[in-house]
Order: structure tokens, then C-alpha cells, then sequence
């Protein structure tokens, strides 16, 4: 990818919007798979009294709009300023308390899963049903949009396009599935726990433009010792943690 066209993927404006000043991509279409769209509010002439507590709305008691589910509060109900990073505001804004605390959990994936997925890490990369894996540096694109590997050969695959992802524990063998922790963003279900053990590798499925059929990827960490091998279950913990919250994007 040549820079201009790289350049123009990251471009961002400053946009204002009734609920605040907001960075957005300069092309929709370049978009993070992990921002939200602003909710539409409830019109005022609907919303006669607060949503969460029945407060009568007057004079004294205003109403609030909270900036992430769009809904109606007295002030007592959304009186928390929080940063809302997948919908891009610049500053906190103002959320009601269910919502405060799913912006707060959230803050942790910005503040430290996130730089790990761009950081990068070094795996031992198996495509399809090849036998030889190729020793590769994979991350998350600047935009947030593309897993890039990049070893003798270069791969580019849009989250938007990944169907699948399993992540591989310490102890794995394929073909016992009480070790893997199985995320789809479009399919299946959430496991009932993390576990507490170490994660080691990855198994993706992804969809190509004009493919029948899904493309299989395998990551695993190497067998060195020193701290790439850290820094890539570092960086599958975070990958384990990007998967949930797309998943969860669903039901909001």
C-alpha cells in the first residue's frame, strides 16, 4: 500500500455533533470496526419523566440525554461525564450510570489492549493447510481495520472479513475443545469464562471476495525464551479482548 493512499485511510476531521466535538475519519468507509454510531436521542415531547427513576421533568428537575444509548435522564440519572472513545468524542460525555460503567470497562481495551494490538508481535504463521509455518510480525493497522502480517510475504485481512477466531491456550490439542476460548463475531457464543490459563496461540477464519469457501490462519507464539515470546501472549490477550467487544457490539 503506497503511503498517500495510507495516509488517506488514517485522515481525520473534527466534526460537531449535538452531543459534542467529535475526530472521525475524513472517509466513513475507513471507519474502526470497534466505534459505535451515535444513538438517535428519544424526542423531548416523549419523554416526560426520567427513564431510569420516573422524576417528573419541570423547571427545577431538566432532562439529559445520555450520549451513548440516547436515552432521557434527570440530572441525578446521568450525571456522569465519561469518555466515550468508540464514538469518538474529544472530551467525556455525558452517560447514564449503566452506561458509565460499560464506558469505563471499555477504557481499559483503548488504554491497553489496543496499543499492544498496534504495537505488534512475532508468530509462527501457518496459512490453509500448509505444513511450514513462516515466521511473521503481526499487529493491528493504524485505522484499526486490518490485521497486516509481515514476514517474506505480506498479508493485509479486514476484521470486518473474520468470521471465526479461537484462541489457543498452554496444554492445547487439536481436537479438544475445552482449551480453546471461541469468539465469533457473527456466529456462535461466549464461553462461560476466560480461564486463567496462558494464551499461545490463534485460529482464525476469514472471508475473501470471490471465495466459496472460509481462509484458515494459525498463529503461535514461538518456542524462544526470552520476551517475544511474552509479547505475544501479550499481544493475544488483547487480540482475546478486541474479539469480545466486537462481539458485544451486536446487541448495542
Amino acid at each position: 500500500m503506497s503511503s498517500g493512499v495510507a495516509a488517506r485511510r488514517d485522515a481525520k476531521k473534527l466534526v460537531r455533533s449535538p452531543s459534542g466535538l467529535r475526530m472521525v475519519p475524513e472517509h466513513r468507509a475507513f471507519g474502526s470496526p470497534f466505534g459505535l454510531e451515535e444513538p438517535q436521542w428519544v424526542p423531548d415531547k416523549e419523554c416526560p419523566r426520567c427513564m431510569q427513576c420516573d422524576a417528573k421533568f419541570d423547571f427545577i428537575t431538566r432532562k439529559h440525554h445520555c450520549r451513548r444509548c440516547g436515552k432521557c435522564f434527570c440530572d441525578r440519572c446521568c450525571s456522569q461525564k465519561v469518555p466515550l472513545r468508540r464514538m469518538c468524542f474529544v472530551d467525556p460525555v455525558r452517560q447514564c450510570a449503566e452506561c458509565a460503567l460499560v464506558s469505563h470497562r471499555e477504557a481499559e481495551f483503548y488504554d491497553k489492549q489496543l496499543k499492544v494490538l498496534l504495537s505488534g508481535a512475532t508468530f509462527l504463521v501457518t496459512f490453509g493447510d500448509s505444513e511450514k509455518p513462516e515466521t511473521m510480525v503481526c499487529r493491528l493497522s493504524n485505522n484499526q481495520r486490518c490485521l497486516i502480517l509481515d514476514g517474506d510475504s505480506h498479508h493485509e485481512i479486514e476484521i470486518a472479513h473474520v468470521c471465526t477466531v479461537q484462541i489457543l491456550t498452554e496444554g492445547f490439542t487439536p481436537g479438544v475443545e475445552k482449551d480453546i476460548h471461541t469468539y465469533t463475531s457473527l456466529l456462535g457464543s461466549l464461553p462461560a469464562s476466560e480461564g486463567s490459563t496462558r494464551a499461545t496461540g490463534m485460529f482464525l477464519q476469514y472471508t475473501v471476495p470471490g471465495a466459496e469457501a472460509a481462509t484458515q490462519l494459525r498463529l503461535m507464539a514461538g518456542e524462544d525464551a526470552n520476551g517475544s515470546k511474552r509479547q505475544a501472549a501479550a499481544w493475544l490477550v488483547a487480540m482475546h479482548k478486541a474479539t469480545k467487544l466486537l462481539y458485544e457490539s451486536r446487541d448495542q
